[in-house]
């Protein structure tokens, strides 16, 4: 068994670094922590994530799908404040909802970035719940 501390980052691809940089900073307020000609590598809190350019097409969900995504967490005042900044920026919520069961619980709305790679923003209120014990 190899025992992880966590996650020190994971990788979104993207077609237009500069695109894509521009995108999470104006949307989420994400920094860069370092960049070079085919990395961006940002910081959200204590995580990170790597926009990185892709040559292959990006499409992992059919139509308006949800299933592959990243998701952020965000405060209750910050979702609300979101939801209403992506409705001035004209950003289609795909899918939003407030499970109460499942293994996170909270409100939670998915949309796409300019790549067409879901994002999720949720106001956790519980979570992870492991199986059998909602």
């Amino acid at each position: 068994m190899i025992k992880t501390h966590g996650v020190l980052h994971f990788t979104i691809p993207v077609k237009d670094l500069d695109r894509a940089e521009e995108f999470y900073k104006e949307m989420f307020g994400f920094e860069r922590v370092r960049r070079n000609k085919h990395m961006v590598f940002m910081n959200s809190g204590n995580d990170n994530f790597v926009l990185t350019r892709s040559d292959t097409p990006i499409n992992p969900n059919p139509e308006d799908g949800t299933a592959i995504h990243s998701a952020f967490r965000v405060t209750p005042e910050e979702y609300d404040l979101g939801m209403k900044f992506l409705a001035e920026k004209g950003i289609k919520i795909l899918k939003e909802e407030d499970r109460t069961d499942g293994t996170f619980q909270g409100r939670s709305a998915y949309f796409h970035d300019p790549d067409r790679n879901v994002l999720e923003i949720m106001d956790l209120k519980r979570g992870p719940v492991p199986e059998g014990k909602d």
